[in-house]
């Protein structure tokens, strides 16, 4: 059972649904648009970054996109199969997961987050807790891969959305 520690309420989700950052639709225009440190969060785009030859400084997997499982070419080349999976639900925030990426970003070391559940919101804490510089890339379902340089106005609108969750309390302890 996961302790939770933000619960996405039904009038945000439209909300997420608008990117924050720019959209690409392949790997190669991503890569040339970014520097610094990459957070990979998504099966489909960790895969792509892979098979471009980059490793993410910290990925986060649940081996599964648009809640469909990922094809097999995508689940031979991710590392799924991590004997710690961490809990998180559809629609919420574990502590365990927020803990697992905000100790994951203080090492940028190739850190691998492999989540039990649904890794989707995962951007959220991700963008507030990655150092200045640091790119945080999710997908986009239907569009592509968005990127997010972080600073300090990208940490400020992923603080705003996440002050609109519900169950909030005890989230803000667990971040920087």
């Amino acid at each position: 059972m996961q302790d939770t520690v933000a619960r996405l309420p039904a009038a945000v989700r439209d909300a997420l649904k608008e990117p924050l950052g720019p959209v690409v639709d392949d790997v190669d225009t991503l890569l040339a648009t970014v520097d610094g440190p990459i957070v990979a969060v998504g099966d489909v785009v960790t895969y792509h970054l892979i098979e471009a030859g980059v490793d993410p400084a910290v990925a986060v997997l649940d081996g599964r996109t648009e809640r469909s499982t990922v094809a097999d070419t995508i689940r031979a080349t991710l590392p799924l199969d991590a004997t710690d999976r961490i809990p998180n639900d559809a629609g919420t925030l574990s502590a365990e997961l927020v803990a697992a990426v905000t100790t994951a970003l203080a090492a940028m070391d190739g850190t691998v987050i492999v989540v039990d559940g649904e890794e989707d919101l995962a951007a959220l804490p991700a963008v507030v807790a990655a150092p200045d510089g640091a790119v945080v890339v999710y997908g986009q379902p239907g569009e592509g891969m968005v990127t997010v340089v972080v600073d300090e106005d990208t940490r400020a609108r992923a603080r705003a959305l996440l002050e609109r969750f519900e169950d909030t309390d005890r989230l803000w302890a667990l971040l920087p």
